[in-house]
């Protein structure tokens, strides 16, 4: 079983950028596909981005297709979103998740994922 932690979350100005962090422990971090959803308040959770167990493949959401980058380092057991061009619709609880099941799949669906991390707020003012 792996535990999951997010950072990097925070406050930030339309425009800006920011680098989420989610760093694995407890199992073997190069097994799992690994995914990026977001919630907003009243709102379904969403996904963002995904990125198979050895970084090959990767998918994205069409909100967030070309100005964000999911990325992971496997020697580090952290996966990375950096996203730029921030809106205010941005703003979410940003939830890292990883799935065993099917290791060689940038899975997008909320359901595909056996463990979650326990968020990490980001707020984009206008």
């Amino acid at each position: 079983q792996v535990q999951l932690v997010e950072s990097g979350g925070g406050l930030v100005q339309a425009g800006d950028s920011l680098r989420l962090s989610c760093e694995a422990s407890g199992s073997t971090f190069s097994s799992y596909s690994m995914g990026w959803f977001r919630q907003a308040p009243g709102q379904e959770r969403e996904f963002v981005a995904a990125i198979t167990d050895n970084g090959d493949l990767t998918n994205y959401a069409d909100s967030v297709k070309g100005r964000a980058a999911i990325t992971r380092d496997n020697a580090k057991n952290t996966m990375y979103l950096e996203m730029n061009s921030l809106a205010p619709q941005d703003t979410a609880v940003y939830y890292c998740a990883a799935n065993r099941r099917w290791p060689t799949l940038p899975v997008r669906v909320v359901g595909g994922y056996e463990y979650w991390g326990q968020g990490t707020q980001v707020t984009v003012s206008s």
